[in-house]
């Protein structure tokens, strides 16, 4: 990202805006006077501004984490709950069954059509 375009200058500003706005884009955006669609331009054609941004998002995904951190230190159910279910899938905490092919077989489905009704 060079210094001094007009379009560089609204970068900077944009950047500043996301770090403020925890990389809410709609938000920063707005307060920076450009669209969304410009934003992503830059994002997709600037690596710079891209790293930049995606840092950002990396920022704040740590501060959220942090404060769940915090609310499972209040022993907030909830938040251990959640992060037991995100991250101690290994020990178990999970509600969905996932099955492990193993042996790298294909499978083989059969779907079954309970409705035998027609319609006309």
């Amino acid at each position: 990202m060079e210094k001094g375009t007009k379009s560089n200058i609204k970068k900077t500003a944009i950047i500043n805006s996301l770090k403020s706005s925890l990389g809410v884009v709609s938000t920063a955006c707005e307060k920076v006077g450009i669209a969304r669609k410009t934003f992503y331009e830059w994002v997709k054609n600037d690596p710079e501004f891209k790293e930049e941004v995606d840092n950002i998002s990396e920022d704040a995904i740590d501060f959220v984490e942090s404060k769940l951190f915090e609310e499972i230190g209040k022993n907030n159910i909830t938040a251990i709950i959640f992060y037991l279910k995100t991250k101690g899938k290994k020990r178990g905490y999970i509600e969905r069954t996932e099955i492990a092919n193993i042996e790298q077989k294909p499978f083989e489905f059969t779907i079954i059509n309970a409705d035998t009704s027609t319609s006309s």
